[in-house]
C-alpha cells in the first residue's frame, strides 16, 4: 500500500473534480485522510468542496507562490495574443503590424508619457482630446462607426476620422495600426469591448 500523501493547509493542490484537475486550497483536515478545500476558479469565484488524498496529483504549493505563477502564465497568455493578432492584421491589411499598446496614440507617445499614463491606470480618467482638439484612434473609430451605423473597415474608419478631424497622425500605416488597437480592446476586454468582429477585416460596435 502507497503511503499517504501529505496534505498542507493553505496550499493549492490540483485536485481530481468532475472529470478534471481544479486548484484547490486544502483549509480543513476532516480526518481519515480527508479535507474541505476551496476551488480557485478563473474570475475569483471560489467554491467550498471536500477532497480525499487519493484524488490528489503532483506536490502543492504555498497560495502565494501559485498565484504569482497563474499571474505570470496570464501575462504570457496575453502576449502571446496579442503576437496572433498582429499576425491576422498584416495578413488582413497586406501589410507588416507589430504589436502595440491599447490605443493608436501611444504608439506615438514617447517612452515617459507612456510610463506616466501606466502610472495612472489605477485611477479612472475621463477620454481626453489632444492638445489639437483631436481624439485618440480608438475613440475615433469608435465615434465613426457610431455616425455610420454599420461595418467598416479599418481604412474607411481611418479616412474618414481623418476627413472629419478627429484623429492625426504620422503614422505610415495608420488602418493597420487602428486595426490591431481594436482587436487588442477585443482581446483584453472582452464582453466589456466597444467593438465587435463583423465581417472579414470588418469591425462594427456593441453599443456598450
Amino acid at each position: 500500500m502507497s503511503k499517504a500523501r501529505k496534505v498542507v493547509l493553505g496550499h493549492v493542490y490540483s485536485v481530481a473534480l468532475g472529470g478534471s484537475y481544479l486548484p484547490v486550497r486544502a483549509d480543513k483536515v476532516l480526518g481519515h485522510g480527508r479535507y474541505e478545500g476551496t476551488v480557485l476558479r478563473p474570475g475569483g469565484k471560489e467554491e467550498t468542496i471536500k477532497f480525499s488524498t487519493d484524488r490528489v496529483r503532483g506536490d502543492g504549493q504555498p497560495e502565494d507562490q501559485w498565484r504569482k505563477k497563474q499571474e505570470a502564465g496570464k501575462q504570457e497568455r496575453e502576449a502571446q495574443a496579442l503576437q496572433t493578432a498582429a499576425k491576422v492584421a498584416s495578413k488582413v491589411l497586406g501589410v507588416p503590424v507589430g504589436v502595440v499598446p491599447a490605443c493608436a496614440s501611444h504608439a506615438e507617445r514617447p517612452p515617459k508619457a507612456k510610463a506616466a499614463e501606466t502610472a495612472g491606470e489605477s485611477k479612472p480618467r475621463k477620454k481626453a482630446e489632444r492638445k489639437d482638439g483631436t481624439m485618440s484612434g480608438l475613440d475615433a473609430a469608435a465615434k465613426v462607426l457610431a455616425e455610420a451605423g454599420e461595418p467598416l473597415n479599418c481604412k474607411t474608419i481611418v479616412e474618414r476620422a481623418i476627413e472629419r478631424g478627429y484623429w492625426k497622425t504620422g503614422g505610415k500605416t495608420p488602418a493597420a495600426t487602428v486595426y490591431a488597437a481594436i482587436l487588442r480592446e477585443i482581446q483584453k476586454k472582452g464582453d466589456a469591448s466597444r467593438f465587435a468582429k463583423a465581417d472579414r477585416g470588418m469591425f462594427t460596435l456593441t453599443n456598450k
